[in-house]
């Protein structure tokens, strides 16, 4: 556990261990925490008993597992109705989804990566990673390269510092060179692709939410297989996403949406 948590003291660190147990997917014991977790064991142990007192963790005495706690799950839907852009663009969504019969994904930068917020499932669904509260990738996902290409240089330097440039198939972009090169083109053109980048056989074409100012607040992107759906095609379908995007855009701008760290 180091870095940001680390230069954070204390509630950093134990916030850090909120995440890391939240990140496991399923109640977790306290052997499985300890390995991954970089702490002493006496500080682990204090940790998250401030996080199951705090009722941030709930403790299951008969299975010795933390889970997310109830309080969590209230800040989390206070936080999605307050800070995130799902209830305001829930219409344009629904038009989108039910005009193209495709999916389509809403998202935000979490930290350099990209968190769905958001989905709606084609008409003949496909099974891929992302799902509403996941956490992806920015840099081979066409949502994160939409909000990446459109964030200030420092801003950028920071969230680019922070991709793990993994080669998930042939076609991602695997250095910072190559993704600073996609931006530049991204925001020539208005829009990004994901050329099966993130998941061999799934292409999908995004569209930054931008302020009034030119402040990044999400991006909207629709999805589909490379199997039903031609490049050709899927171009066709960038006036729909930036136009979603565009909606999307004035509503938020009316609302006053607060600016999410990136």
């Amino acid at each position: 556990m180091q870095g940001r948590e680390a230069s954070d003291g204390t509630v950093g660190r134990t916030l850090a261990v909120l995440d890391l147990v939240a990140g496991f997917g399923r109640p977790v014991r306290f052997a499985e925490i300890l390995p991954v977790a970089g702490l002493p064991k006496a500080t682990l142990y204090r940790f998250l008993q401030v996080l199951t007192h705090q009722d941030m963790l709930a403790f299951d005495e008969d299975r010795q597992t933390y889970a997310p706690g109830m309080r969590l799950v209230r800040l989390a839907h206070s936080a999605w109705a307050q800070s995130s852009l799902a209830p305001l663009a829930r219409e344009v969504l629904d038009e989108l989804a039910e005009t193209l019969g495709q999916t389509v994904h809403l998202a935000q930068l979490d930290n350099g990566a990209v968190l769905y917020v958001d989905k709606r499932n084609a008409r003949q669904p496909v099974e891929m990673f992302s799902q509403s509260g996941k956490v992806g990738p920015a840099y081979c996902t066409g949502v994160g390269k939409a909000m990446l290409a459109h964030l200030p240089e420092d801003r950028l330097a920071a969230a680019i510092d922070r991709q793990s440039f993994h080669a998930h198939t042939p076609n991602t972009l695997t250095s910072p060179a190559a993704l600073r090169a996609e931006l530049a083109l991204i925001r020539q053109r208005g829009y990004a692709l994901d050329d099966e980048e993130h998941e061999t056989g799934i292409a999908c074409i995004a569209a930054p939410i931008l302020s009034g100012s030119g402040r990044i607040l999400g991006a909207i992107s629709v999805t589909t297989t490379t199997a039903a759906t031609s490049r050709d095609q899927l171009l066709a379908l960038a006036g729909p996403v930036t136009r979603a995007a565009a909606r999307i855009a004035a509503t938020a701008e009316a609302w006053r949406f607060p600016e999410i760290k990136s």
